[in-house]
């Protein structure tokens, strides 16, 4: 058998069928009985309101129908697509949209000598976190065993694996000595010791083989890491796909034919070339996992959406060298551009730590001060920034003495000048916030948090720096001054990100506990934790949500990133 780790694209549904027919081919050509493929890899995981179409609806059903007549006959798939409820001879009828809401599924076929020789619709629609399936699918509880080469093989799909006594069980009870799991799983920090603790449960109280296969690729601000598994009936896993690529994992698994009552579908009928042993691709460390995650992650992104070219804004700073070295590991340096923009603030470190960060990753690059920008913005608004206020209000001269509105002019000087060379040169502009700094707001609106994708978007600071001594081990790339010098904005004379943030060690601790885990002001306090630091912190947080939802996307790295994760309010009266 083997695993289908495809790379599919969402809406690209000519694509995904030319990569599963490719793999489908290539598991017929090493003998296979069987080829499992992901979830919903026809039309992509996940389409969202593409699924409200009835004409994409229809073009991802004509497209099973095709790939079924062109797959070779004598392998057996398992395909993922979205199954409208009508009767096949009604797949390409157009529906009413309020039907067709009433009656899609999530779904694997069983192809099998040029038809569609069953479907398993999702017994379980996760609606938590990134996911929102119950929006467009119905459940069925119907479980689905088939004969593969005498095997009962069982069907699920991705949520129908995490939790006790469910669909696998249902199915393992019902004979299946395989069974197969169809998975869209998006990546985050340790989800690979999640699955395999689901896994090991399943295959050893069941006493079954598991078939776990995901896909690969970047979908918006989720990545999907493939990392595949066989997992043997005593918890054993037996072979691995690659992680974050595509790969085809192939395995004789030493499975007796069984009497199990279930459809019968022939398997490989020729005699079986010579397999070459499967040898799993050394696993990436935690800090490396992240690395290639964003990077996956920012070029499909960008490929997917038509940019060849990213432009990042280079300070000297940590994470704005961290993002460009996820630029140029995606893309190639030579298609970065890298963009000095000092003030009268920047200090020489900085500048020559810009300047080596592009030579050492082969960036193009220019220099562009926003001194005369900052002169003619002071010279503009001098005037509006000295009328009194109107009647009724306190009065006051405002803009008397520089303060945070001058700060963020400079930032949003650079973002003029960022995005002025996207729309010229037809590139994209690659935000460099961490997740620490959109958390309290330590971030311009229109400025710093201009661009089209944010790499680190979801990465707290102190694993910025992990990520940036990775990528030091890698070769030349990062200058040491960017990670010895102190976190600052340089917006003014001798600042520190410290002058107004806890340490990031703390700060990092805090954002954790109170959007990642959902805990109290007095849960955080019982840590051991200052009160008052804990309560200016969650105030940051909260009055940060306006900007946040103005913020581009950017992969999810941790267990709950900022957006469609986390569902909280702009205008509240909750303080706790």
């Amino acid at each position: 058998m083997a695993l289908g780790q495809v790379h599919s694209q969402v809406g690209d549904i000519e694509g995904n069928v030319e990569r599963v027919l490719g793999q489908w081919r290539a598991a017929n050509e090493a003998g296979c009985d069987l080829v499992v493929f992901t979830e919903l890899c026809i039309p992509g995981y996940l389409p969202e309101d593409l699924l409200l179409k009835p004409e994409f609806v229809a073009a991802n059903l004509a497209a099973l129908d095709q790939l079924a007549a062109a797959g070779p006959a004598d392998t057996v798939a398992l395909v993922g697509y979205a199954k409208h409820g009508g009767a096949p001879s009604e797949y390409h009828q157009t529906w009413d949209v309020a039907v067709s809401l009433l009656d899609l599924h999530n779904s694997a076929a069983v192809l099998s000598d040029g038809r569609v020789a069953a479907v398993y619709d999702k017994w379980r629609l996760p609606n938590y976190g990134v996911f929102d399936e119950a929006r467009y699918f119905v459940p069925e509880d119907d479980a689905l065993v088939v004969r593969i080469a005498g095997v009962p093989v069982g069907v699920t799909i991705c949520e129908d694996l995490w939790i006790e006594q469910g669909p696998l069980h249902v199915v393992a009870n019902a004979g299946a000595n395989v069974i197969a799991n169809l998975n869209a799983s998006p990546w985050h920090r340790g989800k690979r010791t999640e699955r395999e603790q689901w896994l090991r449960t399943h295959a050893v109280e069941d006493g079954t083989w598991l078939l776990y296969c995901n896909v690969v690729g970047g979908q918006d601000d989720v990545v999907f890491d493939g990392d595949s598994m066989i997992m043997a009936p005593d918890g054993t896993v037996v072979a691995r796909g690659a992680q974050f690529e595509e790969d085809l994992v192939v395995v004789d698994l030493p499975v007796e034919p069984s009497e199990a009552a279930a459809p019968d579908l022939d398997g490989y009928g020729s005699e079986r070339p010579t397999l070459e042993v499967h040898v799993d691709r050394p696993r990436l460390d935690p800090v490396a996992e992240v690395w290639n995650g964003v990077v996956r992650a920012t070029r499909d992104y960008c490929h997917r959406n038509g940019f060849t070219e990213a432009i990042v804004g280079i300070s000297g700073g940590i994470d704005s060298a961290v993002t460009a070295a996820i630029a140029a590991d995606a893309l190639g340096g030579d298609n970065v551009l890298g963009v000095l923009m000092p003030s009268p603030w920047s200090s020489d470190h900085s500048i020559s730590d810009a300047q080596e960060l592009a030579d050492n990753l082969g960036l193009q690059s220019m220099t562009i001060p926003i001194q005369d920008g900052m002169k003619a913005m002071d010279a503009m608004l001098a005037d509006a920034f000295v009328q009194q206020r109107p009647s009724g209000r306190p009065r006051r001269r405002a803009g008397l003495d520089p303060d945070i509105t001058e700060e963020n002019i400079q930032a949003r000087l650079r973002g003029v000048i960022l995005m002025a060379l996207s729309n010229k040169r037809g590139s994209i502009v690659l935000t460099t916030g961490n997740k620490s700094e959109y958390a309290v707001g330590y971030t311009t609106l229109y400025g710093d948090m201009c661009g089209g994708f944010a790499p680190i978007k979801d990465v707290p600071k102190m694993l910025v720096y992990e990520l940036a001594r990775h990528r030091i081990s890698l070769g030349l790339s990062i200058p040491e001054g960017s990670l010895i010098k102190p976190p600052s904005a340089e917006l003014r004379p001798g600042q520190l990100d410290q002058d107004s943030l806890p340490p990031y060690e703390i700060l990092d601790q805090l954002i954790e506990g109170h959007v990642e885990n959902d805990r109290s002001i007095a849960d955080l306090v019982a840590d051991g934790h200052d009160e008052q630091m804990v309560r200016d912190v969650v105030r940051l947080v909260d009055r940060a949500e306006y900007k946040r939802r103005q913020a581009p996307p950017g992969p999810k790295v941790t267990t709950k990133a900022f957006g469609r994760e986390r569902r909280v309010p702009i205008t509240s009266g909750w303080g706790g």
